[in-house]
């Protein structure tokens, strides 16, 4: 089983994309002191792929996932996050957060073009400003979850909690459901 060495994120800008790498310096130094970044091979950055080769549960897991929906012409992205072990709710609760009509993951191309991030890396520091933030709350339970760091070579580490208290965040009961 390979191994993480952890340092903290403040530290390893160099394991970031580089609108994360700014972002995390901005934060207040509570929250980014609480980050760790580390190393991984970029084969591995996919969430069940990861979880298997370094040996962390699917339930420390959180995807960042973009979204984009339409109210007539207006296109409205977010980015949500859930654990990996729930599936995200974009029919229902998505759809009425963002106040479209119609909702769906964001094309590959068009996430990583709008984020300035790698596909499989994205996370929810760094993000474009405008975006909201939506995390479930079962998230926040999490004492150590580990999300993208911008670049498919890296992972973030950071207690649930402290993702609830980015900028920008707004957590939310029952952003995701079971997994199927």
């Amino acid at each position: 089983m390979p191994t993480l060495e952890r340092v903290p994120a403040l530290t390893a800008p160099e394991l970031l994309a580089p609108p994360v790498a700014s972002a995390v310096t901005e934060l207040p130094t509570e929250l980014a002191d609480r980050i760790e970044a580390a190393p991984i091979d970029p084969e591995l950055a996919d969430t069940a792929a990861f979880s298997e080769a370094y040996g962390f549960p699917l339930d420390g897991g959180a995807n960042c996932i973009v979204v984009a929906g339409k109210r007539g012409e207006d296109v409205r992205f977010a980015a949500c996050v859930v654990l990996a072990s729930t599936k995200l709710d974009v029919n229902r609760t998505v759809k009425k957060l963002l106040d479209v009509r119609k909702a769906s993951f964001a094309p590959m191309d068009q996430a990583v073009d709008l984020t300035g991030m790698e596909y499989g890396g994205i996370t929810p520091i760094g993000l474009p400003t405008a975006w909201p933030v939506y995390v479930d709350s079962r998230v926040l339970d999490a004492p150590d979850a580990v999300i993208g760091a911008g670049r498919r070579a890296a992972k973030l580490f950071l207690p649930g909690s402290v993702l609830g208290a980015l900028p920008h965040v707004q957590v939310v009961e029952g952003l995701a459901l079971p997994a199927a």
